[in-house]
């Protein structure tokens, strides 16, 4: 079964760190990124740059759209990153999950809706 897990975190989260310890930390991350990329356990994701940098785009019932600077919502916790998960069960969603070595991070676990694919974008 796929999940997205999604990675969020205070943008300013790692500012009580070293530069060193936030090196070693990243080094952690990587590694146990690509530990679960080799096994087949993460097949994409990426990390995202600052909520700072987010525009959002709302729609009102009439279909306006309105476009605004920042993230979806206010708050200090912003969306980081995300990884899409190919596990058997939930059981083994939360065990890769609960391994991650980020620190002061929240991380959500979603079910992926499969269904037919999305037309590839050029």
């Amino acid at each position: 079964m796929k999940y997205m897990l999604i990675i969020a975190g205070a943008d300013d989260g790692w500012a009580h760190l070293s530069e060193a310890e936030q090196g070693a930390l990243y080094e952690k991350i990587r590694a146990w990124w690509g530990e679960h990329a080799a096994a087949g356990e993460i097949l994409d994701g990426h990390e995202l740059q600052p909520g700072s940098t987010a525009t959002t785009i709302r729609r009102s019932p009439s279909g306006e759209a309105t476009v605004t600077d920042g993230p979806f919502v206010e708050g200090k916790e912003m969306v980081a990153g995300y990884g899409i998960l190919d596990l058997p069960d939930l059981d083994a969603a939360i065990r890769l999950a609960s391994s991650w070595p980020g620190t002061m991070d929240t991380l959500e676990i979603r079910p992926i809706v499969e269904r037919e694919a999305m037309p590839e974008t050029a």
